[in-house]
């Protein structure tokens, strides 16, 4: 059974990176979203959100993990006995970082293997620091969210 990690801070999770799960879902048999807690990141919802809005997103797939995680990926993976990484590639921007990310994981763990996928072009503008950003604007970002963290990021900046 192939099981494949795709990482991320996932703050919030965008249709990009559901995209990017429906379709590894397809790939591989079973496909684990690693929420880091990455409390340096200082992110906008915390760790139990973020997990808590993935599951209700993505339910529908069987094949389909979401775990919390604050140590290193290495570990998580060993873990998890899992040897595949799977990162999202929206522009060219992120090749670079992407690239040297795949190649510190690989010096850490030598048999883990990264695979890049890009999303669907409609999604591959889609970050979630500007999802964020336009959220505290007051702007409206369910074209770019599920209506759940659409809810969960109104509600957020309500209170803020």
């Amino acid at each position: 059974m192939t099981t494949v990690v795709y990482p991320g801070t996932f703050d919030p999770i965008t249709n990009g990176h559901t995209d990017l799960v429906e379709r590894a879902s397809r790939i591989f048999d079973r496909v684990i979203v690693a929420i880091a807690a990455s409390p340096r990141k200082k992110p906008l919802l915390p760790l139990e959100q973020r997990v808590a809005l993935a599951e209700s997103i993505l339910a529908q797939h069987s094949n389909v993990e979401i775990c919390g995680f604050d140590c290193l990926l290495t570990d998580f993976l060993e873990q998890k006995q899992a040897r595949v990484i799977i990162r999202g590639l929206r522009a060219v921007s992120d090749f670079e970082y992407e690239l040297q990310l795949a190649n510190l994981n690989r010096a850490m763990a030598p048999d883990v293997e990264s695979i890049f996928l890009t999303p669907e072009e409609r999604n591959s503008y889609i970050s979630s620091t500007l999802v964020r950003e336009i959220a505290y604007l007051d702007g409206d970002v369910s074209k770019f969210v599920h209506p759940v963290v659409s809810q969960a990021l109104k509600e957020h900046f309500k209170n803020d």
